[in-house]
């Protein structure tokens, strides 16, 4: 693909809620927007054309660029912005294709634990190729957030392997929540009005986006008191019971064939000191799951390895609702990564674990609950 010069990676399409949030990363000033439908979606801050970040967004509503099938960025660079008589350029174009969901099988690679790598996971996530349905971005996908740049990580990789015409759905990472400026993750990154969980909708799927925050409790002293994350996951259990009980508007809209949960964290998992908190929270988070959304898989990585945790084994200490995949393994030499291709049909799910040669290094079959 011939990029802009503008451009410093293809744009990606993240799936929040009912809308794309589509994201655009660019090396100078600039102001930015997009058509879709015959409809611009600009960039603004109440009215106003942002032009001093390096990353623009722009919200699309879903259903419209599910018809359109193609969306075209607009620009105007930036020569000098004045309170009056600003000096922007004429507008430039570029146009996409933009590939929906639709089925029947749904085709999703996962891309975890990255920590700021781009070539390996890159290679491993064009596994699928043109067959990809869903990226799945989930956590720790730049080494931490002490620099601004580092967030380039995220979309770099989206836009290497989805080439802005697949969806995206990015989840966050405990590494995430570390550094300046992780305070200032959705001015970056995909979320919901500032949160960083979530549902989303796509075709047949239906999914949710759970953030456990840190792995660590708020006291440790790797944190030094610049976390609260213990309050913000009793915030998102709130959440989750308001998502539970609106079965008719999520997880049992009509249509709807999957479910999935993506959490970084295995949170149904037994973890090991200091690792081992919110037991009672995270058992709550399983039954509520259990009882009323009965997710196919919930699909995590954190954990550096490639397993599936079935019901009741010894790693599954908080009744977890379904089998948990847990599929991201990057080597410390940086040099190979493996990640989870995972394949949604009728009758059962497939998990391939595969690197960056495109090779499947192990793969489990999930029969589907009727």
């Amino acid at each position: 693909m011939n990029l802009p010069e503008l451009f410093t990676t293809a744009p990606a399409v993240y799936a929040v809620d009912r809308e794309y949030q589509i994201f655009v990363p660019v090396s100078r000033e600039c102001v930015m927007w997009v058509t879709v439908g015959g409809k611009n979606f600009y960039d603004d801050s109440n009215g106003i054309l942002r032009s001093s970040s390096m990353t623009h967004q722009m919200h699309v509503p879903m259903a419209l660029l599910d018809e359109a099938k193609e969306y075209t960025i607009c620009w105007r660079i930036v020569n000098e912005r004045k309170p009056y008589f600003s000096d922007l350029s004429d507008v430039f174009s570029f146009t996409l294709p933009f590939r929906p969901v639709t089925g029947p099988d749904v085709r999703i690679y996962q891309v975890a634990d990255a920590h700021n790598r781009i070539e390996a996971p890159v290679k491993a996530g064009a596994f699928f190729g043109d067959q990809l349905d869903l990226l799945l971005l989930n956590g720790d996908v730049p080494e931490d957030s002490g620099r601004v740049e580092n967030f380039r990580t995220i979309h770099e990789i989206a836009g290497k392997i989805t080439g802005g015409s697949v969806p995206v759905v990015f989840s966050r990472g405990n590494h995430d929540t570390r550094g300046i400026y992780a305070e200032k993750l959705p001015e970056y990154t995909a979320c919901n009005k500032g949160a960083s969980y979530y549902t989303f909708r796509l075709g047949p799927l239906w999914g949710i986006v759970l953030d456990c925050g840190e792995d660590k409790a708020d006291t440790s002293n790797e944190y030094g008191w610049t976390i609260c994350c213990e309050d913000f996951r009793r915030r998102e259990t709130e959440f989750l019971k308001k998502v539970a009980a609106d079965p008719e508007h999520e997880y049992a809209a009509p249509g709807v064939k999957y479910r999935i949960v993506t959490s970084h964290v295995p949170f149904p998992q037994n973890m090991p000191k200091p690792f081992d908190i919110e037991g009672e929270l995270y058992t709550e988070w399983c039954n509520i799951l259990k009882e009323t959304v009965k997710p196919d898989v919930i699909i995590s990585g954190h954990m550096h390895q490639l397993y599936v945790i079935h019901e009741g084994d010894e790693r599954d200490n908080k009744g977890t609702p379904c089998p948990v995949i847990v599929a991201s393994k990057p080597t410390k030499d940086r040099s190979e990564f493996t990640g989870g291709a995972i394949t949604l049909s009728e009758d059962q799910i497939l998990v391939q674990y595969t690197n960056q040669e495109k090779q499947v290094v192990g793969e489990e079959i999930l029969p589907r609950k009727k």
